[in-house]
Parts: structure tokens; C-alpha cells; sequence
């Protein structure tokens, strides 16, 4: 895969968008096998995965460079409040690149680190969107808009629509999502869809009709990523690695407690069964408290084989946590069950999830059947 990145220089309020210069940088492609290697911009290439979502896709390389406030803009809400910040400072996107190049499984990624995304967004209505996602606030600040030639409302005028943002105040970094002909024909191909500007012609034909359309964004774009090499969880990975923060990239794990006698949970991706233990139920003095209590928990985990059925399950998580993010896997649940969900299952949910926090992982212990008796 080949990335460029291009960071168009700023421009004041009466310039036009041919002011803006360029700076690319080339980054080594990564295969499909993971090595790292050399690679054309422009050419042929192999390695392709069928295409995910609504259109054909693969994965990508890429290192955009953050954009900060530019000197002496003062775009911001009356009074200088910190909680309205310039308009620079807002975290806006622009996704765009041939089709079969991947942009939905670029959307996805983005939404996955926090992104608020609007896809098939009309270039005419980026400024608006823009301005209502400054003054909505809160997430709404990470905002990111996928282009698609497929929209009958689509203009090849990218560079003017971007200008018109930077006047505003806005520093929008654009991404242009490509690949090489022939591994776009192979993603078509391998879903039997044609493709959106072939019309009567050849499959090739609607391919350079919209190169020919896409000329000038992919020329202005921040960050070129070239996915021919890359497949669908390459692609999604390195887009997470350029715009997520490091904790939007990591597992999740969530250690819930639960009544075998009000059901499974549905959404568990591992089910420990904690009815081996003494039951607290049948210690008077401990019968109406729950395992989040001290006497409980101390109860519990001093019975044999407790701290060793925590440890080894802890254990087990560490050693999947590795796999299951490389797959893109964000959220994991680890149920763990009891009778009724008060007693055992809750202290060692509670004991689990601070063994996994004890290992840097991002873990946290709720309980679904806790005062439902």
C-alpha cells in the first residue's frame, strides 16, 4: 500500500483554492502478509479481499498530519469560552476515493474510535452539516463526512467546498481512499456488481470516468491510502491507528454477573459458571447482603479454589485480549453466573474485572440481576 499525505497550506478568507501548496510524503506499503515494502502509486497490484459493507474493500497506510489552530484565529464563541472552542479546533473529516477503494469500511473505522459520521453527504451540504456539528458540541466534534460519486447530488468541486470551510475557520482534513485498476476490477467482479459510472460500457470504463471525476480531490487530499494491498481488517486497523486516540483502539472488556434462573446472557462472548462455590444464601448473616459487600466477597473468594478459578480465567483473557483487537474486536463480555446473580457470581465478577484492570486491560464489572429478587 502506498499513502500520501498532502497538508494544503493554510488559506486567508480572499484566497482562492489554486493559493494552496502541497507536501506529499511516500509510506512503505504493508502486504497482506505484513511485510513491509516498496510500492508504486500508481500501477497494478495483487492482494485483494472481497469488498465488505455496500461496496468492495480492502485496507490501508496512512499517517495524516494533525492540523491546530492556525495563528491569529480568532473563530471562536463569544467570551473565549473553553467549552465552545474555535472552529479549528474541531475534529473534521472528509472522506472521498474511487469506488471499491474501501470509504465504508473507512466509515466504520471511524466510528469505531468516536467518530459521529454522515455518509453519502452532498458536497453542497458540507458547510451546513459542518456548522451544525460545531454548535451540537460534545461528540458531534469528531465529525466525519464520506463523499460518494454515486450521489446524484455529487460535484467534482471538492477544492471549492473545501475552501468555503476553511474561510469559515474550519481545518478539514481530507482523505482520498484509492486503489489500482486492475485489483478494482477484481473486487467488482468478485460481488458481480457493475460499476456505478460504467453504464453500457465496460466495467474499466466506469472506472476511469471516475478517476477522470476525481482528479482534483485526489490531487488536494491530506492523506492518499492506497488499500490495494491491504485487506478488509488491515485497512480498519490502520485507519483506527490514524485517528483513534489510544484508548478508542483498545478492548473493552466488560465482566458481567447474572441469575442462571433468569437466563443467559445473550451478548456473552465467555460464560463462567460460578455455582461450584458455597453459596452465601445459606449464611445467615451474609443472606442479605450482595458480593459487592466486603463480608460477601471475603466469603466467597476465601473458598477453595475461588482464587485460583479468578486467576486462570484472568489468564485466559490476557491471552486472547492480543487476538481479538488484531481481528478489530473492541468490546468483549465475560459473564459469570450464580443462582439468582447476588451473592457469588457478583463478588467474582467484581474480583475478575480488578484482576484484569491489575493487567492493563481496559475492564469493568456489571451486574445485570442484582436486586432483582
Amino acid at each position: 500500500m502506498t499513502v500520501t499525505e498532502r497538508r494544503p497550506a493554510a488559506l486567508p478568507p480572499d484566497s482562492a483554492p489554486e493559493a494552496a501548496g502541497s507536501a506529499a510524503t511516500d509510506v512503505a506499503p504493508v502486504t497482506a502478509d505484513g511485510t513491509v515494502g516498496v510500492a508504486p502509486a500508481t500501477g497494478t497490484g495483487n492482494g485483494a479481499v472481497p469488498p465488505d459493507g455496500d461496496e468492495p474493500a480492502t485496507r490501508p497506510r496512512a499517517e495524516p498530519v494533525p492540523h491546530g489552530r492556525r495563528a491569529g484565529d480568532s473563530r471562536s464563541r463569544p467570551g473565549g469560552d473553553p467549552d465552545h472552542p474555535a472552529r479549528s479546533d474541531m475534529d473534521l473529516v472528509i472522506v472521498t476515493g474511487v469506488s471499491g477503494g474501501g470509504r465504508s469500511t473507512v466509515a466504520r473505522a471511524l466510528e469505531n474510535v468516536g467518530y459521529y459520521v454522515v455518509d453519502n453527504l452532498p458536497q453542497a451540504l458540507m458547510l451546513r452539516m459542518a456548522e451544525l456539528a460545531y454548535d451540537a458540541g460534545g461528540a458531534a466534534r469528531h465529525t466525519a463526512m464520506v463523499l460518494d460519486v454515486r450521489s446524484r447530488a455529487f460535484s467534482t468541486d471538492l477544492t471549492g467546498a473545501v475552501r468555503d470551510l476553511r474561510i469559515r475557520g474550519f481545518h478539514p482534513r481530507v482523505v482520498f481512499v484509492d486503489a489500482d485498476d486492475e485489483v478494482l476490477i477484481r473486487r467488482f467482479e468478485s460481488v458481480r456488481r457493475s460499476h456505478p459510472l460504467q453504464g453500457d460500457g465496460r466495467l474499466a470504463d466506469g472506472i476511469a470516468a471516475e478517476r477522470a471525476l476525481l482528479a482534483a480531490s485526489r490531487e488536494q487530499a491530506d492523506v492518499l491510502i492506497d488499500t490495494s494491498h491491504l485487506n478488509v481488517n488491515q485497512l480498519r486497523a490502520r485507519v483506527e491507528e490514524l485517528f483513534g486516540a489510544p484508548d478508542a483502539r483498545r478492548l473493552r472488556v466488560t465482566v458481567l454477573s447474572f441469575g442462571f434462573k433468569y437466563g443467559l446472557p445473550p451478548d456473552a462472548d465467555f460464560v463462567l459458571d460460578a455455582r461450584f462455590l458455597p453459596n452465601p444464601f445459606w449464611v445467615p448473616e451474609l443472606r442479605e447482603h450482595t458480593g459487592k459487600e466486603a463480608a460477601v466477597g471475603r466469603y466467597v473468594l476465601g473458598q477453595p479454589g475461588a482464587a485460583a478459578f479468578v486467576e486462570a480465567y484472568a489468564r485466559i483473557i490476557r491471552s486472547t485480549a492480543p487476538g481479538f483487537e488484531r481481528e478489530g474486536k473492541r468490546y468483549l463480555t465475560v459473564a459469570v453466573g450464580c443462582t439468582g446473580g447476588k451473592h457469588r457470581s457478583v463478588a467474582i465478577s467484581e474480583a475478575l474485572a480488578a484482576r484484569l484492570r491489575d493487567s492493563r486491560l481496559s475492564a469493568h464489572a456489571s451486574h445485570r440481576d442484582l436486586g432483582r429478587e
